[in-house]
């Protein structure tokens, strides 16, 4: 009597389903959650330094290494987790990555010292530099291409939401209880995740076959050693760079001007050897697609508008208005609010065919750019509604970004592809964002500099209206228990903070503008990207 045998997992366009017993939905949540998780911790500790630095008894310049080792963490393993998922296998790296954030979160919580806490911050980012990259090649290859858009949907929440949240999350954890808890939160959602990945995910068959390459005929692993090194050097400096440029006054330092060189020699020879490599640890090769190098263009823009103002609107609402580190967050709420709730409209717009992705791309890129000239005409006058406003239309062009871009991401390439492609529309997202953070840092001091120069040439100390008010607050000062001195010397002030105040918040809108600018000039790109047919156009084969 013949034994039954299973019957193998259906294929469907080249590539094999995942066992059908397995809602793709949950798988979707399941890997968003981590990375949910990781994002919000790239901005959570920003708004708690202070209480850090007073915590372990260091000074405040000490803790900004704090966010710097973790970010170049980070940009060292991002652009490697296509290779590492395909040596470990996908399923088996996105649990080691959950497992070691959620374990150096306890280390960071707990830790005595600024060096402990240093080193756990640098596994962090180890931990963290994967979670991003793989959730996508997981979703790419769970939905089939006529269901992308909706699981990109989920997507677009997560990585934008979450940079939003941290700080608001991070100054209600250390105002209401202590600073260590914005590590402490990760770990009951890093054991969650940690089930719920056991349980529900699984590498597809293609993914298996797909790891046979990163081995040798003989079964030893084939290591590109060279590639990975120049790519860990090079990222690692790239990012030291970006994030220390203005505190250590950029090429006036020269450590700065070191890491410029490490930076620049170790890629541009990474990329001239990537491109040379039978199997590069990033697939540069990739970009001849037109349409997915065009999509990393937006992809760069995407991170580098979103982060920026995600750092500069607290920072404007924080210094110049006055607000607390909560309320300035809650300003961000509208935009969050407007993506979850139109990024599924937008999933369904694409994947019913009502509007094809590069029409909703292009008219989500033109909101986004008018939404950052909307804000370079604010004020000192402007209140709390107008910032929510502005946030909100913001968020209403990122509802529309992001699952567009996704679709026409994948839309010319072969599933074998998915995992290498993933990691690389991180790579330019993750360095838009670190470039838009540097641009923001170091615009904002470069033109306030400017601007007080500007205006206070043009505002004389003999100017007879200038004087005139001047002694009315003297005056009045003086009715007020004030020395006819002091009383000066206070309205002076008071004039200078005021004149501060309005050059701070110019420089900040010139940044806007900026970024405005940066973002309606690359809109025309969509119209380069070739039409597809959603749903049926990715080449199939291996």
């Amino acid at each position: 009597m013949a034994s039954a045998v299973a019957p193998p997992p259906p294929v469907v366009a080249g590539r094999a389903t995942l066992k059908p017993a397995i809602n793709p939905w949950v798988i979707a949540l399941t890997v968003t959650l981590a990375t949910f998780m990781e994002l919000l911790d790239t901005s959570i500790a920003n708004v708690s330094l202070p209480y850090i630095a007073g915590g372990l008894g260091r000074s405040y310049d000490e803790v900004t290494w704090i966010l710097t080792t973790y970010l170049v963490a980070n940009a060292v393993v991002l652009p490697m987790s296509a290779w590492l998922s395909r040596v470990l296998g996908r399923k088996n790296y996105y649990l080691a990555c959950v497992a070691l954030f959620t374990a150096t979160s306890l280390l960071c919580g707990i830790a005595p010292s600024l060096q402990i806490m240093l080193i756990a911050r640098i596994l962090q980012g180890i931990g963290g530099g994967g979670l991003a990259p793989v959730e996508q090649a997981i979703l790419v290859d769970t939905f089939p291409p006529n269901k992308r858009a909706s699981a990109f949907a989920l997507y677009t929440v997560a990585i934008v939401t979450a940079p939003a949240i941290g700080p608001v999350l991070g100054g209600w954890i250390t105002d209401n209880y202590n600073w260590r808890w914005i590590f402490l939160i990760n770990i009951p959602i890093g054991i969650l995740s940690m089930f719920l990945t056991t349980r529900f995910v699984h590498d597809t068959p293609a993914f298996e076959q797909e790891r046979k390459t990163v081995r040798n005929a003989d079964g030893t692993l084939r290591v590109d050693s060279i590639g990975i090194t120049l790519i860990g050097l090079g990222s690692a400096a790239l990012e030291i760079l970006l994030d220390r440029g203005q505190i250590d006054d950029w090429f006036g330092s020269r450590f700065i001007v070191w890491m410029f060189l490490i930076a620049v020699t170790c890629l541009v020879t990474a990329i001239f050897w990537e491109l040379h490599h039978t199997d590069p640890v990033i697939d540069f090769r990739l970009l001849k697609s037109r349409n997915f190098a065009l999509a990393n263009v937006f992809y760069f823009v995407f991170g580098f508008g979103l982060f920026g103002s995600t750092t500069m609107i607290p920072q404007i609402l924080q210094s110049l208005y006055g607000y607390r580190a909560i309320d300035a967050g809650l300003v961000l709420g509208p935009g969050a609010f407007v993506i979850t709730l139109l990024a599924p409209v937008g999933a369904q717009l694409v994947q019913r065919g009502i509007v094809h992705p590069r029409i909703l791309l292009f008219g989500a890129v033109i909101t986004v750019g008018l939404s950052f000239l909307h804000y370079s005409h604010f004020n000192l006058d402007t209140d709390y509604s107008h910032y929510a406003l502005a946030r909100a239309l913001q968020g209403l062009g990122y509802a529309f970004f992001f699952v567009p871009l996704s679709v026409i991401t994948y839309s010319q390439l072969k599933p074998n592809q998915n995992n290498k492609a993933s990691s690389l529309t991180n790579f330019f997202r993750n360095w838009g964002g670190s470039f838009g953070i540097a641009f923001i840092t170091t615009a904002v001091e470069r033109r306030r500099d400017y601007h007080q120069d500007v205006v206070g040439s043009n505002i004389a100390g003999s100017n007879p209206g200038l004087q005139q008010q001047l002694q009315q607050s003297a005056a009045y000062l003086q009715t007020h228990g004030f020395s006819h001195a002091d009383a000066l010397t206070a309205a002076y002030a008071r004039y200078y903070n005021q004149l501060e105040a309005q050059t701070h918040l110019l420089a900040f809108m010139d940044c806007f503008h900026v970024i405005g600018v940066v973002t309606l000039i690359a809109a025309p790109l969509v119209l380069l990207t070739k039409y597809f047919r959603i749903g049926g156009g990715a080449p199939t084969g291996h």
